[in-house]
């Protein structure tokens, strides 16, 4: 059988006819240029609608020197990107913007320092306006590699090289100090934390926030160093950290995990030991990612973070930049620190 010829593509020129102007008019309209009347501009549209004319992105670009195409990069690899739910949330929040944007996102993962090669290389080539970079590691190349590209770029959480900037984070010290305070505040004084990878802001800051209240002058806590256990922020890492320090200090009461899926290998952990929680071990977690943090056993008190908004914001920062919005007032002239929130549940 016979296939019929496919219908050809609504041209600027078919479009210029139905409506009775110029090309140049069309192309004014479509590409967003100024010059045109409200009255020709509503013909242009009205005619771009019946035909159901789509703007050739390629041709537009040599035109505009835009791609409304942005760059995600995640220093990552697939194995991680893929089972932890804090890139799906912070990657729905940038779509979400990106879309309502009509930019396209080009999603990048790296595994070391060949593929930060490539993605620079990628980058340099001019096939995106922009880079939105999060999860970057202390020791990484990424961020110099993408400020020589020239582009624009918002990084996702507090980057360790101070000229990577803007960023978007949230206030990881501030929720950790939270998350101490609180397990104090329930008469906890061996409070343990289990940190999350030490090559990322995010993880120090954490880190921090728990030194803060542990070791205040008057506090009554214990703030011996065998309180501390590194993690990955992965579950398999929070149940081997929670065994170190079990061993070291079978006598600790508390338990701030970095992050959610820390929290949730800590708490396999402490079963398995015969531990009850919260009655003998309280226990705290960081993010809030409701799939994990709802359907502990017991559900887990966390701080939240808004991951999808810090997205939305990465996003927004990177596409206003580029069509010369300014900045509000409000905002800090090198990043964004959203707030975080205490979560209780039955965990602590």
């Amino acid at each position: 059988m016979p296939v019929p010829p496919a219908t050809p593509r609504p041209t600027l020129e078919a479009v210029a006819a139905r409506a009775g102007v110029s090309r140049a008019t069309v192309s004014r309209v479509v590409n967003g240029g100024a010059g045109v009347t409200e009255q020709l501009a509503a013909r242009v549209r009205r005619a771009v609608d019946e035909l159901g004319y789509v703007p050739n992105r390629a041709a537009r670009a040599l035109v505009t020197r835009r791609h409304d195409a942005v760059a995600v990069v995640i220093a990552e690899p697939e194995t991680r990107v893929f089972t932890d739910p804090f890139f799906a949330l912070q990657l729905r929040g940038i779509s979400e913007e990106l879309t309502a944007r009509d930019a396209q996102l080009v999603l990048m993962l790296t595994r070391g320092d060949e593929d930060s090669e490539r993605v620079g290389r990628y980058l340099a080539g001019g096939h995106v306006d922009g880079a939105l970079v999060f999860s970057v590691h202390l020791d990484d190349p990424l961020p110099g590699l993408v400020r020589r590209t020239g582009l624009p770029a918002v990084f996702g959480g507090r980057p360790g090289d101070p000229a990577a900037t803007p960023y978007v984070d949230c206030d990881n010290r501030g929720g950790a100090r939270a998350a101490v305070r609180h397990l104090a505040s329930l008469g906890r004084r061996r409070i343990a934390h289990i940190s999350g990878p030490l090559d990322q802001t995010s993880a120090v800051d954490r880190l921090d926030g728990w030194r803060d209240i542990t070791g205040a002058a008057g506090a009554g806590l214990d703030s011996a160093p065998d309180l501390l256990a590194s993690g990955d922020f992965t579950p398999e890492g929070g149940a081997r950290a929670m065994s170190t320090l079990l061993e070291r200090r079978p006598d600790l009461d508390a338990v701030f995990a970095a992050s959610d899926l820390t929290a949730s290998g800590a708490l396999w952990t402490l079963r398995g030991a015969g531990l009850r929680v919260p009655e003998d071990v309280a226990v705290v977690g960081f993010d809030d990612l409701r799939t994990v943090a709802q359907h502990t056993d017991p559900p887990l008190t966390t701080v939240r973070q808004d991951i999808e908004e810090m997205g939305r914001l990465m996003a927004r920062s990177l596409l206003d930049a580029g069509e010369g919005v300014d900045r509000p007032d409000s905002a800090a002239p090198d990043g964004i620190v959203l707030p975080t929130t205490l979560v209780r549940r039955a965990s602590a």
